[in-house]
């Protein structure tokens, strides 16, 4: 006689398929190709706490929601894999990756090096439109926490780190950012508290107000400090920990 699978096992299952339909958001034809589609939705679907660290993606269920192939699902899995955001294993497929703590660690080593000389390189030609910008954007941020929308401040708090970046017109060290702010969310779990996401807010406020005084010395310290904070709240596993609590990060 068959085995049966115990009912709580195909209630865990079921949680996991609902989890993952959910999360992902069809994104318009508009942004280009079906496979950077789904790069850029499981992307968002990650940054934005959608989808958990070690989530299975599951290829049909994601071929169902962008209406597409099993094969274009697949090539998208393989890019989000070489930008170690999935990972994939011969006997479960694709999953949601899980980094490291020697990882963790690595991935905030290069941010500091590169962001501090990237606010470094900033305080000396920043513009007055650019810094009205950013003012815009830490009340943005203000404005997020305010209302408790940890969606909201989680992206507003990671792409601050994108506008400064992109505002010194190197796409090769705004991808680079980029790529390592997606790594830096997945590796802090997405988690966060109020009061941690606050201490961020007001690490970015004086960051930007160096700027603004074009000290380039006092905005990388104030960098490397600040992604040094972030680093030192890190829980590597989610499983010890409940949602928004104060121990959680933002980077």
């Amino acid at each position: 006689m068959p085995t049966r699978a115990a009912p709580h096992s195909h209630r865990a299952a079921a949680r996991r398929s609902g989890a993952l339909a959910a999360g992902l958001v069809a994104v318009p034809a508009s942004h280009g190709p079906t496979t950077e589609r789904i790069v850029e939705s499981i992307t968002a679907a990650i940054i934005e706490r959608r989808l958990a660290p070690g989530t299975r993606l599951v290829e049909q269920q994601i071929a169902d929601v962008f209406a597409v192939s099993r094969t274009v699902v697949r090539q998208a899995l393989h890019q989000l894999s070489r930008d170690r955001l999935v990972t994939l294993a011969p006997a479960r497929g694709a999953c949601v990756a899980t980094p490291s703590v020697e990882e963790a660690r690595q991935v905030f080593e290069v941010r500091r090096l590169l962001e501090a000389g990237m606010v470094q390189q900033l305080a000396g030609c920043i513009t007055d439109t650019q810094v009205a910008q950013l003012r815009a954007h830490l009340r943005e941020e203000q404005a997020a926490i305010g209302r408790s929308d940890i969606s909201g401040r989680t992206r507003l708090l990671a792409d601050f780190h994108g506008v400064l970046a992109r505002m010194l017109g190197n796409e090769v060290l705004a991808q680079i950012v980029t790529d390592l702010l997606s790594r830096s969310q997945l590796i802090a779990l997405m988690y966060q508290s109020s009061h941690s996401a606050e201490h961020s807010q007001a690490e970015h406020v004086g960051i930007v107000e160096a700027l603004e005084r074009r000290d380039g010395d006092a905005a990388a310290r104030l960098m490397t400090q600040h992604l040094a904070s972030v680093e030192r709240n890190l829980r590597l596993d989610p499983r010890t920990c409940e949602p928004d609590s104060p121990r959680r990060a933002t980077p």
